[in-house]
């Protein structure tokens, strides 16, 4: 049986044992953990860091969590908003004067922030190195045509969502939503999360690892939602081999290199869950987090082919709100319960072929916990 460290209060021993049969069964490597009243009682890890399973998975472990990235981009937005710098319902073009071109000059903080913005590609076919030039990203959003009449319907906006908010936040405070985050979020609450990754962490990094019989090539067009549904419409092909390389390390793609693991995912979304603080320290006030479970938007995901229900920066599942990544992290947040469940992994599941519920295993445990 697979070695498992870390805490675990006696009440959520069910999420021990559901780490443990996913080790035993589809996982190589990964971490949970559970905040509740912005604290953490479940804080667990396993397995091994690399698919030849030779190094093994250590408490400081750091995997790319592909678009679960896109929760710590959301919260900066709100923190903005929170402080009174960011209207979320005053035009983008307001902060990003460039942006009203094209006849985007109507488009809403709000719906750049649910998907519903009309932007849900980059001009192209652009290559996954122009991912890496967040100038010429930028500028190309900004100059593009909306595919559709903003704020009427949604689809899921798997890249650009990042390059979008990030702009947005660069041109309130002058500093990359990389900067921000680092300085306002990750460092206050002393979170282990990274939105790109200096060098010097490249050592703790466990590589995702492609789906079983398939290779490093192993190609979405866009990472799915905690749901399973593929998003087909992304102009980028983001192959498992982009995602492990140095390149995409060192970028700044804050819709979907963000590195961590699960108890630094947890810590961060425990903010918004907690009313605003985790571990002792205020990041919004009460109020500031409400945005992240109101509705802004319900009904099909044109990207998604799904019925969807977003908030300002998350996917809403009945009470609970946050999103997942491609291969299978996932964070959830239940501001009722005040409760924070994250799930990050480095064996990738091809939703296609096999369906991965691991996420919502360890999310159901945890409620398990509560009861």
């Amino acid at each position: 049986m697979t070695d498992i460290k870390g805490l675990c209060a006696p009440r959520f021993a069910a999420v021990r044992e559901a780490l443990a049969v996913l080790l035993g069964k589809d996982d190589v490597g990964a971490s949970v953990a559970v905040y509740l009243d912005g604290e953490p009682v479940v804080d667990l890890w396993g397995g091994y860091a690399d698919a030849d399973r030779s190094a093994d998975w250590e408490r400081s472990t750091l995997t790319c969590v592909n678009s679960t990235t896109k929760n710590m981009t959301a919260l900066c937005a709100l923190i903005l908003a929170d402080r009174g710098l960011l209207d979320l319902s005053a035009p983008v073009a307001a902060y990003w004067p460039e942006f009203a071109a094209a006849g985007k000059e109507g488009v809403l903080v709000r719906h750049v922030l649910s998907h519903t913005a009309g932007l849900p590609d980059l001009p192209g076919p652009p290559a996954v190195e122009e991912l890496y030039d967040w100038e010429r990203a930028t500028a190309g959003l900004a100059a593009q045509a909306p595919a559709w009449e903003p704020g009427t319907a949604a689809g899921y906006h798997a890249l650009t969502f990042g390059f979008l908010v990030g702009e947005i936040v660069r041109r309130i405070t002058g500093r990359s939503l990389r900067a921000f985050f680092a300085e306002e979020v990750a460092g206050p609450l002393g979170a282990d999360f990274h939105i790109g990754l200096p060098p010097e962490h490249d050592h703790r990094v466990a590589p995702l690892i492609a789906p079983p019989s398939l290779t490093d090539e192993y190609a979405a067009s866009a990472p799915p939602g905690p749901d399973g549904v593929r998003a087909e419409s992304a102009a980028v092909a983001v192959r498992v081999r982009d995602v492990n390389s140095s390149a995409w390390r060192r970028a700044q793609i804050p819709a979907v290199n963000g590195f961590g693991h699960a108890r630094s995912v947890a810590l961060v979304q425990s903010v918004l869950a907690n009313r605003g603080t985790a571990g002792g320290v205020r990041l919004l006030s009460p109020q500031g987090c409400e945005p992240a479970w109101q509705e802004v938007f319900s009904g099909a995901d044109r990207v998604l082919g799904t019925p969807m229900t977003w908030t300002a920066g998350f996917g809403k599942f009945g009470n609970t709100f946050g999103w997942g990544g491609w291969g299978g992290s996932l964070v959830v947040s239940d501001p009722d319960a005040r409760m924070t469940v994250a799930y990050v992994m480095n064996q990738m599941l091809d939703r296609e072929r096999q369906q991965d519920d691991r996420g919502m295993e360890i999310v159901m445990a945890a409620y398990g916990g509560l009861h």
